[in-house]
């Protein structure tokens, strides 16, 4: 995991309540991911996206998970932070009785949905 200060996203507002999440986040724009992806016109890899929800979800939920199907995922607009160093998260999971977390996310700069992942992830 990425140095505090070098981190991508810093969760600024956390919500949860039955199976639904919501964070406010800010994009770190000095993040050295920034300076390879890609430089000059920084945008916010896919990757950093789906470990997002992954890291949004440990923290709620206050175990380790592990992505185990990732049904749909689908990058839909890019996040430039120089135009909108905010983003909005959005996911609602369900705990099924075989252990799964069945999850759908989305991720937002300003109004626009730039992601969108349904998956599966297991408890570790």
């Amino acid at each position: 995991m990425p140095e505090i200060n070098d981190r991508i996203f810093k969760i600024e507002e956390l919500q949860h309540n039955a199976g639904q999440i919501t964070a406010s986040l800010n994009i770190n724009q000095s993040s050295s991911i920034f300076q390879g992806h890609f430089p000059g016109q920084p945008v916010v890899p896919g990757a950093c996206m789906v470990q997002l929800v992954k890291d949004v979800l440990e923290e709620v939920l206050h175990m380790p998970i592990l992505l185990k199907k990732a049904g749909n995922i689908k990058f839909i607009n890019i996040i430039t932070p120089a135009n909108n160093p905010t983003a909005k998260l959005t996911i609602s999971y369900k705990l099924t009785d075989d252990g799964n977390i069945n999850v759908n996310a989305n991720l937002f700069s300003g109004e626009v949905t730039c992601f969108k992942l349904q998956a599966v992830y297991i408890k570790l």
